[in-house]
């Protein structure tokens, strides 16, 4: 990547934006974070970075949030309980992001692992979209400003700073693995249980009165 970054410039700026927007597995923090770096040098123009990394990054964001739209919620509702989703935790997450958790969608454009699923949650919620792209374009920018801004501080130093990105973002996914395997496990025991007691209420209502 950074060899890349180093040779297109701005081009791979974009593509890599838009990509990680669409749910690639791209780290964004070293896109815009070695892209800093190149400005420092005099390659780029850090505020050209900003500005076209988070555009592109906002046109990713809308794609994962039309793939978020199309699968509507009688389509989730009928499939989600391969996927260990039930009608409750959409009927939450639409609580979640009504009115002031709206405010959730730049909070997870900010957030590693996060930010990059955080659209189509949007959409499968029937977030509107203009309102979406106005709170994802908060969030994206901000979080574009930071990384940029701390490549271009560092400097030199980028490769010693990349490496503890990564040793952090490492970290960070051994958690969220270890959260999501606990999550399935609660959620796969919860659904047998519901299964139990569906089947005892069948049984109960099918035997003769005495």
């Amino acid at each position: 990547m950074d060899s890349f970054l180093t040779q297109f410039g701005y081009a791979a700026v974009i593509l890599f934006g838009f990509l990680e927007a669409c749910c690639a597995p791209i780290p964004s923090e070293i896109t815009f974070g070695f892209a800093g770096v190149l400005a420092f040098q005099g390659h780029l123009n850090l505020a050209l970075v900003i500005i076209l990394g988070t555009i592109a990054e906002l046109a990713g964001s809308y794609v994962s949030y039309a793939v978020g739209r199309v699968a509507e919620r009688p389509v989730i509702e009928r499939f989600g309980r391969y996927l260990l989703i039930n009608k409750s935790d959409i009927d939450r997450a639409e609580r979640f992001l009504a009115g002031r958790g709206a405010w959730a969608i730049p909070l997870g454009r900010m957030l590693p692992l996060v930010r990059s699923f955080t659209s189509v949650v949007a959409g499968l919620t029937g977030m509107p979209a203009i309102w979406f792209g106005v709170l994802s374009l908060i969030g994206t920018a901000i979080y574009a400003s930071v990384i940029a801004s701390i490549g271009y501080g560092v400097g030199s130093a980028w490769r010693t700073v990349e490496h503890d990105l990564s040793v952090a973002s490492y970290v960070l996914a051994v958690l969220v693995v270890a959260a999501i395997v606990a999550f399935v496990v609660i959620r796969l025991r919860q659904q047998r249980r519901e299964a139990q007691e569906l089947q005892a209420q069948q049984v109960r209502q099918g035997s003769p009165r005495a």
